[in-house]
């Protein structure tokens, strides 16, 4: 009965920012690390941030300094806010809550990122 549901996405011109959702059901939000990832054609899926139950966060190189990620327990929604999109960006983003004790991990639909040089 988990559901992640992600929305935000679109087309971007480079420089243009977005703000990608996730709002979650199935879960005791507050208590899950929650994470964003992303998968461009031909490549692995990748972190590109996560926040955990407390409120803190962490970002790749790749991405830190753009990327924001934050929460809001209240609506168990979390967030994405990207700033200086570049086509290397361009990807599906996916939302993933991430697992507690023995239980697995959750991911969303995924939606589409594309910037435009």
């Amino acid at each position: 009965q988990v559901q992640l549901v992600e929305s935000g996405g679109g087309l971007v011109q480079a420089g243009g920012s977005l703000r990608l959702s996730c709002a979650a059901s199935g879960i005791i939000f507050s208590r899950n690390a929650m994470a964003w990832y992303r998968q461009a054609p031909g490549k692995q899926r990748e972190l590109v941030a996560v926040i955990a139950s407390t409120g803190s966060t962490n970002y790749p190189d790749s991405v830190k300094g753009r990327f924001t990620i934050s929460r809001d327990n209240a609506k168990n929604t979390v967030y994405l806010q990207i700033h200086s999109l570049k086509p290397e960006d361009t990807a599906v983003y996916y939302c993933y809550a991430v697992g507690r004790g023995t239980t697995i991990g959750s991911w969303g639909q995924g939606t589409q990122v594309t910037v435009s040089s």
